[in-house]
């Protein structure tokens, strides 16, 4: 259960409450579920309860507790708790893992991909500079996998190097009075939402930065800050974008991918098939890393349509390496492959589908940012 399946959970259940009766509020048009921000309680939480509480003409404690034993009844949710002043804590179903995982595996790189701005034919345009450049192309590729028609259009001259860094425009055309091309799947006669695309600029030009760090380094280095933020780029060899260790954000998340590329394959060495299940998580920090991992999965979809819409790329690089992290926790807590005389179990095929699951997300979200995915590093 992703956190936009869970959220339309929690709205069913207050149309439902308010359709019996028990509630009599104007059913809102959506319902925000974060990760809990403390362990132990639960996997999600909501303040809808709160928000119901004025209209509804009673405590936030007794909507959270009408809401609650109907949300508790939904399939995919194993408990509700209520804490503070009226939140509801939700802890997913332990099958609601194995039903992530095979949903990843099912949609492969595509997974988060969505027709939420199917309606949208937008073209993005931004000046002739390369970081404005790369970012355009990177919200080029994210907002077509949320289902929009997409243009990008440079306001200036094109350096012939962005070719080099990945850049790959529609319509690349010097000063807006250019023409405009038909575009492909746009609605007809409708003139596209322009939407302008200007990060703080970088001194570098893209020749520069190709020649320094490399097409991969030099596109994580752009989109990794915040577009209102300076990317530190060196430009010399003692780049930490360089440097193959985990104090890289780039190598660690490339090496969670190639490692967990590398326990699938192990593993069908084997004979152990990645077949989504019970984990079999060690009680302690085996549960909370295989928890931890499986919501940062879950999440995905959310940051994807968080980052289209805010046309926020960083967003994405940010969620990778919190996977990345969470990914290494559960290698370590809970061993992919069987140990010694170990015999396979179902276990090991659950947590070779998790490994394989992870290593395509990372791959998906590095894949949107333009930057390869290698399988052995």
């Amino acid at each position: 259960m992703t956190p936009t399946q869970l959220s339309q959970a929690v709205l069913r259940t207050v149309r439902h409450a308010v359709a019996d009766g028990e509630l009599r509020v104007p059913v809102p048009e959506r319902v925000v579920v974060k990760p809990a921000s403390r362990p132990g309680h639960g996997d999600y939480a909501t303040g809808v309860a709160l928000q119901l509480a004025r209209p509804a003409g009673l405590p936030a404690l007794g909507v959270a507790g009408i809401l609650r034993s109907r949300l508790a009844a939904a399939p995919g949710i194993e408990l509700v708790e209520v804490s503070g002043p009226g939140f509801l804590n939700i802890t997913l179903a332990d099958g609601s893992g194995a039903a992530l995982v095979r949903d990843v595996l099912r949609c492969g790189t595509a997974y988060g991909h969505s027709d939420a701005l199917a309606a949208q034919h937008i073209e993005l345009a931004f000046p002739g500079e390369t970081r404005a450049a790369v970012t355009a192309d990177v919200l080029r590729r994210l907002l077509r996998s949320q289902g929009a028609v997409v243009t990008t259009r440079s306001t200036g001259p094109a350096d012939p190097d962005w070719a080099g860094l990945g850049v790959i425009s529609d319509t690349v055309s010097a000063g807006p009075g250019a023409p405009r091309p038909a575009t492909p799947g746009a609605p007809a006669g409708a003139a596209p939402v322009r939407l302008p695309v200007r990060p703080v600029p970088v001194g570098a030009s893209a020749a520069e930065l190709l020649r320094t760090l490399g097409a991969d380094a030099a596109r994580w280095g752009l989109l990794r800050p915040a577009a209102h933020d300076h990317p530190r780029l060196t430009g010399d060899e003692h780049d930490p974008l360089l440097v193959q260790r985990e104090s890289n954000p780039l190598f660690r998340v490339r090496y969670a991918h190639a490692r967990a590329r590398a326990l699938v394959r192990n593993a069908a060495d084997l004979g152990v098939e990645a077949v989504p299940g019970d984990l079999g998580a060690p009680e302690g920090s085996g549960e909370s890393s295989a928890r931890d991992l499986l919501a940062a999965l879950r999440e995905y979809p959310a940051v994807l349509d968080a980052a289209a819409r805010h046309r926020a790329p960083d967003r994405i690089a940010r969620h990778l390496e919190q996977l990345a992290d969470a990914f290494f926790r559960f290698h370590d807590a809970c061993p992919v492959l069987p140990r010694g005389d170990e015999k396979p179990g179902a276990a090991h095929r659950a947590r070779t589908a998790l490994a394989e699951a992870a290593g395509t997300v990372l791959a998906g979200g590095l894949l949107l940012l333009g930057i390869d995915a290698p399988t052995h590093l």
